[in-house]
């Protein structure tokens, strides 16, 4: 599973030009799945995104995370993630999870999202093509994989 994750003022998500979800200030986390991902890649990637501690406190200092801030959180499937770009110019999308596993996995992700923050995190549709805007804070954008947990 591979992730980035940005800390927002606001992030929303159209589909059609219709608005589907929005959020105000938290983290907008892009989702890549691959066939390998697992129950324990989606146990880790939570914690560890909800306990990141790229908040500011009191005296300006990322020292607070989404659960310290109460911030809000929305979660985008993107499969483009998984891009692979070691031959040629075109990617190979080869490592990305088909339906069959990755919509499960990104079900999961978010229903464990919200049990974590104890509330509801927006969402994207899997498959759609979405609009997806946002006001990154900061910037603060962190990249993350549980196959390369550094």
């Amino acid at each position: 599973m591979r992730v980035v994750v940005q800390r927002v003022k606001r992030a929303s998500v159209r589909i059609g030009g219709e608005l589907h979800s929005s959020i105000e200030a938290g983290l907008l986390i892009l989702l890549g799945v691959e066939d390998s991902d697992e129950s324990s890649d989606i146990e880790w990637l939570v914690k560890k995104c909800a306990n990141l501690r790229i908040f500011d406190d009191g005296n300006g200092v990322m020292n607070r995370s989404l659960i310290d801030m109460n911030g809000e959180v929305m979660i985008v499937s993107q499969f483009t993630l998984m891009a692979s770009t070691k031959k040629g110019n075109r990617p190979s999308y080869i490592r990305a999870a088909g339906h069959e596993h990755a919509v499960p996995m990104y079900e999961a992700f978010c229903r464990r999202f919200s049990e974590e923050i104890s509330k509801t995190v927006a969402t994207g549709v899997f498959g759609a093509d979405m609009q997806v805007e946002l006001v990154n804070d900061g910037p603060v954008t962190i990249c993350m994989d549980t196959k390369n947990k550094e």
